[in-house]
């Protein structure tokens, strides 16, 4: 059987995604994951850059296990340190790279814009790109190695 050729993460990714900003606190950024039905938010700057992403998980341990407030600042509990895509990658080279880094959810960005979002479900309902998903979320779930 043919390998079927590896779609790229544009032709897969959620276009429409919804942001956040600084100037959010965690009880909106909560209020909206609730209304969204969704477990992470980017946070972009002005200029609609991507410099974080606010997931439930930074809500529950950089916030409520710290006992910060509700009206506490997104930047007390975002992750900065996050892991981009390029609406170009292909979804193998996604897949890779959110197992390497253990990550669920891949901001999808284009000259630093957001464009889009992939999350790892994304990879798992297309057939084509099962093992690819299945592969990845192994690694992800796998506990990352102290050094």
């Amino acid at each position: 059987m043919a390998k079927v050729e590896n779609r790229t993460l544009r032709e897969i990714m959620t276009k429409d995604v919804e942001t956040v900003s600084l100037k959010d606190n965690v009880y909106e950024v909560a209020c909206k994951m609730r209304d969204w039905n969704v477990g992470s938010i980017p946070v972009v700057d002005e200029k609609h850059d991507v410099i974080g992403i606010i997931t439930d998980r930074d809500i529950v341990i950089r916030g409520l296990a710290e006992k910060r407030e509700g009206s506490a600042a997104i930047e007390q509990v975002m992750s900065r340190d996050i892991v981009l895509g390029r609406p170009d990658m292909t979804v193998d080279e996604a897949a890779k790279m959110m197992a390497e880094h253990q990550v669920r959810r891949l901001p999808v960005v284009d000259n630093g814009k957001l464009v889009g979002i992939v999350a790892l479900a994304d990879m798992a309902v297309r057939q084509v790109h099962q093992d690819e998903a299945s592969e990845a979320l192994n690694q992800i779930s796998e506990p990352a190695s102290r050094h």
